[in-house]
């Protein structure tokens, strides 16, 4: 009976580790994972197959593992939370890839490179919002955010996201639409709300940067300097 219930408090642990786990590839592709309960798991794939399978019979194309690929990713957007099944990634390309007059890669904000073809196909979706953004010609920092969208900007907020497109804690890759707006120096010491002491920092290194010890300074470039409690010194450009 020991064992038992041993099993038993494993199993209860497990389940309460359940999440969803997002890790980026090459060549454009990126693997979702969800650690279940074994019959929530069990009951997911089983519908998730009978929906493809049904699409299959009805003369659909794609294999049975694009199928069920395009299943899942399509219940993910029959939102379970309400409201509008929107949801927010940032990809950049500049004007000339866009027209279809270059070949540059673009660039999914926490991914990476996506290839031109693949970047003009999402920007072209229907779905898709195209925003305007002015660069510097000689360094690329984005100078003005165009204010053409559904709903108005908080046009500093999206000049800091654009900007820093992802944690700017060095080796961190978290998207920016996941990060905190943080000021570089306090606001409750006098630190402006303006892109000059914003960034954008994931939750645990927001938190690392607010404990004792830790030293940060946005430059007038936009250039971020980090030094550490033991006092080495990190750069983000």
């Amino acid at each position: 009976m020991r064992g038992l219930h041993s099993c038993h408090d494993t199993a209860e642990a497990r389940r309460r580790e359940r999440r969803v786990e997002l890790r980026h590839a090459d060549e454009a592709m990126a693997t979702l994972t969800a650690e279940l309960p074994a019959e929530v798991a069990s009951a997911a794939y089983a519908w998730i197959d009978r929906c493809a399978r049904s699409l299959r019979k009805a003369g659909d194309e794609r294999t049975m593992d694009q199928l069920r690929a395009d299943v899942f990713a399509e219940l993910l957007f029959d939102n379970p939370c309400g409201g509008s099944p929107k949801a927010e990634i940032f990809i950049h390309i500049d004007v000339a890839t866009l027209t279809g007059l270059s070949t540059n890669p673009a660039e999914l904000a926490g991914h990476g490179p996506l290839p031109a073809p693949i970047a003009r196909a999402i920007a072209f979706d229907p779905n898709s919002t195209w925003r305007r953004i002015i660069t510097d010609p000689h360094t690329g920092a984005p100078v003005d955010v165009g204010r053409t969208r559904y709903r108005p900007p908080a046009v500093t907020a999206d000049h800091v996201k654009v900007r820093d497109r992802e944690c700017r804690f060095p080796t961190c890759h978290r998207p920016v639409h996941f990060v905190d707006l943080d000021h570089v120096i306090p606001y409750q010491r006098n630190g402006e709300t303006n892109t000059g002491n914003l960034i954008g920092l994931c939750r645990r290194h927001h938190r690392t940067k607010h404990t004792p010890g830790w030293h940060f300074h946005l430059t007038d470039t936009g250039q971020l300097h980090i030094t550490t409690p033991a006092g080495h010194t990190y750069r983000s450009p």
